[in-house]
């Protein structure tokens, strides 16, 4: 079967899909594009009718893109009232040869989310941490032999209201959500390697309203953080300096200003007309002053946050997300975190803005997930894939409705 994954990031600014398909564990792109937000605050979506308007239009600009519809896909939710916990679970292997298969492993993660989710609370996903077949310790337990397995798990759960609503938004556009996640684990497995996967460290994710900061052991987030402050505040400023629009603010901050001033021109010179309707000349170092100063105070905010999160030593700070993309960033990460931290950087063709890095981390996890599991899944039946081989603009119907049935391809209920 291939392995065709969607994956669905509802920003405060833009709405995110990615499209892959992993082939011999890469991921390929076959469709990333965006749209903008509304009916969405720091995360959260507030006007649902306005939220779903802005998905059909994203979807239809993938069916273009595809010639097919995506009606399944995993999603991301507001991890700000996100619940962490530790379960613990053990299953006796029955089978005749006592050899471990991927309905095993389903089991010993089903047991260990028991009596871990809060009242008002729903699973979003449950992450083991180690497994133990009999008395040895392992990571990946599938096809090991032995009578019994042991998990230590992180078992997340969100809100039973944030769930619901942000899957009613999809239901009613016709996407099926067949998996939901956070945006810090999606961010973790953007930019992950073989360092971070065996150490601690920090992912801090720097979006339109938010900062979201994750501390992640071993490949695991253990713990977060929201803070309500993103790159909108920074265009708030520059309205306020130069009296310009929202639009005009945004505009200028994405293609001239820079997030440091070390490489900024004096003689770089912008006129733009405010709405007094006077003429404003813009200098470029007058202008990158004034976007440091709030990244640097937000960065700050960001780095002072870590001790109040974790007590561990932290190896590595990966710092990712839209607002990254302002030209000289590394720059200003170095300036406030030193040689500890890096900007994260998505190196895959068809998705190289960082936007996309929730998104492409998400189908990176879940192709984890279903492998750990021994699990096959696409999110295109093999008529959507003649479909999409072709190029066709003939458009599959619809799913049923995806309310009671998250979680069913992991947990089969």
């Amino acid at each position: 079967m291939r392995e065709i994954i969607a994956s669905i990031d509802i920003g405060s600014s833009k709405i995110k899909m990615v499209v892959g398909e992993i082939i011999n564990d890469e991921l390929n792109i076959l469709c990333a594009v965006d749209e903008d937000s509304r009916g969405v605050k720091k995360g959260i979506i507030v006007e649902p009718s306005e939220t779903e308007y802005a998905i059909r239009k994203l979807l239809k600009k993938s069916e273009e893109l595809l010639g097919v519809k995506v009606s399944k896909a995993i999603i991301s939710i507001n991890e700000d009232a996100a619940e962490f916990k530790i379960g613990e679970a053990s299953v006796s292997i029955t089978g005749d040869d006592h050899e471990i298969t991927g309905q095993d492993v389903i089991r010993v993660l089903q047991q260990s989310v028991k009596g871990n989710i809060p009242k008002e609370y729903e699973l979003v996903t449950v992450v083991p941490i180690m497994f133990k077949v009999d008395d040895n310790k392992t990571r990946v337990p599938k096809n090991l032999k032995g009578r019994s397995l042991c998990v230590k798990s992180v078992v997340v759960s969100l809100p039973k209201t944030d769930i619901y609503t942000t899957a009613r938004v999809l239901e009613k556009c016709g996407v099926e959500v067949v998996d939901i996640t956070i945006d810090s684990i999606g961010s973790y497995y953007a930019h992950h390697d073989e360092t971070t996967d065996t150490s601690t460290g920090v992912v801090i994710d720097c979006g339109a309203e938010t900062i979201k900061l994750a501390i992640v052991n071993k490949g695991i987030v253990i713990n977060n953080m929201v803070i309500g402050l993103g790159g909108s505040k920074v265009d708030s400023d520059i309205s306020f300096i130069y009296k310009l629009t929202e639009e005009q603010s945004k505009k200028i901050k994405e293609n001239f200003a820079l997030a440091n001033k070390k490489y900024a021109s004096q003689k770089e010179k912008e006129v733009i007309i405010n709405t007094l309707g006077e003429k404003v000349l813009i200098n470029q170092y007058e202008l990158t002053e004034f976007v440091m100063s709030r990244l640097h105070e937000m960065l700050n905010m960001a780095k002072n946050e870590i001790n109040y999160l974790t007590k561990k030593e932290i190896s590595y700070i990966i710092i990712t997300g839209g607002l990254t993309e302002l030209r000289d960033f590394p720059l200003e990460i170095e300036s406030v975190f030193g040689r500890i931290a890096r900007m994260g950087k998505i190196n895959i063709v068809g998705a190289r803005d960082n936007k996309y890095a929730v998104c492409v981390g998400m189908i990176k996890y879940f192709d984890y997930k279903l492998s750990l599991r021994d699990k096959e899944y696409s999110v295109f039946n093999q008529d959507e894939l003649d479909l999409l081989c072709a190029n066709s603009d003939i458009k599959p119907s619809s799913n049923d409705s995806i309310l009671g049935k998250v979680f069913g391809i992991f947990f089969d209920n």
